[in-house]
């Protein structure tokens, strides 16, 4: 008997999950525990498994739908057998009886292709092209175009007229008092600065188009196409502003060296700078509860505790996992839940619920060698922090010396609609001094 295959529910905040490609096709042999499909939620993508053994007997919806949670997606059964379809959003309409018409004589003729006019082909010519074409006399018309798109350019309107030279390549002539040749390495066969030098010509578009090139074709799907749909609804929707600003790193270096040389047994020889940032970041917001918000338009919710996004690079793209409750984390704790969730994200086994929820997400590519850059909201949250590498920088000491101190990179993109500028800078003035003084912060 044939087995229906659900789309399994993923967490307790997902509603339903777009096909994004089908991994089987209709009399496939599949098993218990075969990808049927990767799919996509609002924050990542999913592989979703077979629970039955057999041939596949149908797909339910095709590649692009969102389909509810705990819905047949496919039947599996054994070759050969019928199987009643479930109604789905796909198949629940009836077939509607199709209207005959007769088609008459004069809708079955072809249509007489009109050639352009002469005004069309001036709409469709370049302004150095009908200059020229005035000045030689030249009627448009009688000009064939080989630029894009079908434009008519200069060199077509020079070939009409028997003028051969290109525009520099007659300066040139002239300049030099020489003799152009009566043929070109150009196309078709104009005569270019470098025939005049007696230089080899560079390849033209004519000459490339003689080269064979292999042109690979990606799909974008998957976390990429998720990212890119966000991306893109991020910055359409929001007013986004960014300020950037350096903090002093000599604490933060001073701790990550303690750290790395002390006992095992305290847990701390993993923490990073990064981990050393979240913290900061968290005990910050709870300063500044309108950066710790989200923004939905017509309303705005502020959270009394800190869910911090943690940027992070996988082999499938980018990812946010949440450590969530990040305010009321030791330094400890909140290293080894990062760690622990950033591994997930890596391994593809992160929850959809580890992957939602964010109050505030921090985004760090030091390690990359880039000091400043626009971060993107994670919307709906109010502001997104992005952090930079640590380059010495000069600053000017007590005495009026000029001095060289580590700093870090920190730039904060908020979204004007929900804080203004002021109260970023504020927010950012409070932050550097945070990590400037980590090692204070850390005993109160």
């Amino acid at each position: 008997m044939a087995q229906q295959v659900v789309m399994p529910k993923q967490g307790n905040s997902v509603e339903s999950c777009i096909i994004v490609e089908w991994n089987v096709k209709v009399g496939d042999k599949v098993a218990v525990g075969d990808v049927l499909c990767s799919a996509e939620t609002d924050k990542s993508t999913i592989d979703v498994e077979s629970t039955a053994e057999g041939v596949v007997l149908a797909l339910l919806y095709e590649e692009g739908d969102d389909v509810p949670v705990m819905v047949p997606i496919v039947m599996v059964g054994e070759e050969g057998e019928k199987v009643e379809l479930p109604k789905t959003e796909t198949n629940k309409e009836e077939p509607k009886e199709e209207k005959q018409e007769t088609a008459t004589a004069e809708d079955t003729q072809p249509e007489k292709a009109t050639p352009p006019s002469t005004a069309d082909k001036a709409q469709g010519s370049s302004p150095r092209a009908r200059n020229l074409a005035s000045s030689m006399g030249v009627s448009l018309s009688s000009v064939q175009p080989t630029g894009p798109k079908g434009r008519i350019i200069e060199r077509d309107v020079a070939s009409v007229a028997g003028e051969p030279l290109s525009p520099v390549a007659r300066e040139q002539a002239l300049e030099q008092g020489v003799q152009a040749p009566g043929r070109g390495s150009g196309m078709g066969g104009r005569v270019l600065s470098s025939d005049l030098q007696g230089k080899p010509a560079i390849a033209t578009p004519s000459r490339m188009g003689e080269v064979s090139e292999e042109i690979q074709e990606i799909p974008v799907k998957g976390v990429r196409k998720v990212t890119a749909r966000r991306m893109m609804e991020s910055i359409h929707s929001t007013c986004q502003l960014t300020l950037h600003a350096q903090a002093d790193a000599r604490a933060l270096k001073r701790l990550r060296a303690g750290f790395k040389s002390a006992k095992s047994e305290l847990g701390l020889n993993k923490v990073t700078i990064n981990d050393l940032i979240l913290f900061a970041v968290s005990r910050t917001l709870l300063e500044f509860p309108a950066f710790n918000a989200h923004f939905l338009g017509d309303k705005m919710l502020r959270f009394s505790h800190v869910h911090l996004g943690v940027a992070t690079d996988t082999p499938k793209g980018l990812l946010v996992p949440v450590v969530r409750n990040s305010d009321m984390l030791s330094l400890r704790q909140l290293s080894e839940e990062t760690k622990a969730l950033i591994d997930k994200c890596k391994e593809g086994s992160a929850q959809p619920d580890e992957l939602s929820g964010s109050t505030f997400t921090v985004s760090n590519v030091g390690a990359f060698g880039i000091d400043a850059f626009t971060p993107v909201l994670n919307v709906p949250e109010v502001a997104i922090l992005g952090v930079g590498g640590i380059t010495l920088t000069p600053v000017e000491d007590e005495d009026g010396d000029i001095i060289f101190i580590e700093k870090i990179g920190l730039s904060l993109t908020m979204d004007h609609q929900a804080v203004d500028g002021a109260d970023a800078a504020r927010f950012l003035k409070a932050l550097m001094d945070n990590i400037a003084s980590i090692d204070l912060l850390l005993a109160l």
